[in-house]
């Protein structure tokens, strides 16, 4: 499963990528707006908002592209590796086989 994380901090890139790779996701981490966005976010299962940390072009965009590709959008304000961990949580709902977890928790 691939995801996109539109948004968030430079710094945290590595980190995004790799608490997705917990979770089995492949992931493209997009901080701020690239030329030909559009061509480079693919068709990912499921598409991440940072909201408080990009801008309304770049959301636009992305929320564009994913109902292109029909994909699952998360909007969240919070860009923190907590906020990307429930996000997964809460997508990944914790039965499939790819993940391996069991009775994933929101609280």
């Amino acid at each position: 499963m691939s995801v996109v994380i539109v948004g968030g901090n430079e710094r945290m890139v590595t980190q995004y990528k790799g608490i997705c790779k917990e979770f089995g996701y492949k992931a493209k981490v997009f901080a701020k707006m690239t030329t030909d966005f559009k061509r480079k976010i693919g068709t990912p299962d499921l598409v991440i908002l940072f909201t408080n940390t990009v801008s309304h072009k770049l959301v636009n965009s992305a929320v564009q592209e994913a109902l292109r590709c029909n994909s699952d959008v998360i909007r969240c304000h919070s860009s923190s590796s907590c906020a990307l961990k429930k996000a997964l949580e809460y997508h990944c709902s914790g039965n499939c086989q790819e993940c391996e977890m069991l009775n994933c928790d929101l609280s």
